[in-house]
């Protein structure tokens, strides 16, 4: 069984017992977390269930393991024959989530 959910602003497929990172959330360490918008649903039949653009009662399930930082992203710009360079640098906060349940009623 799996689903595919919207998760600040991602679409994101999970499975039971999978772990995921999302942008930061404001909940605690070991804190329940609930996604409710739930785009698609495959049973155990081997069934899927799309939404338009949700499926109604389907929700999935996660604890919050830990917050932490993403890789560091170098952007680097320059402009040919100006002499122009810029570094910055760039770490997103996220939250990883381990999933553990998917229902659709």
């Amino acid at each position: 069984m799996f689903a595919i959910i919207q998760a600040a602003g991602h679409q994101v497929k999970v499975e039971p017992g999978q772990h995921i990172d999302v942008d930061r959330l404001g909940a605690q360490d070991g804190a329940e977390v609930t996604f409710d918008r739930v785009l698609l649903v495959s049973r155990d039949d081997g069934s899927l269930v799309a939404g338009s653009p949700v499926v109604g009662g389907a929700r999935v399930v996660g604890v919050v393991d830990a917050h932490h930082r993403g890789p560091k992203i170098r952007v680097f710009r320059r402009k040919r024959r100006k002499g122009m360079r810029r570094t910055r640098g760039h770490r997103s906060d996220l939250t990883r989530i381990r999933i553990t349940d998917i229902t659709a009623d």
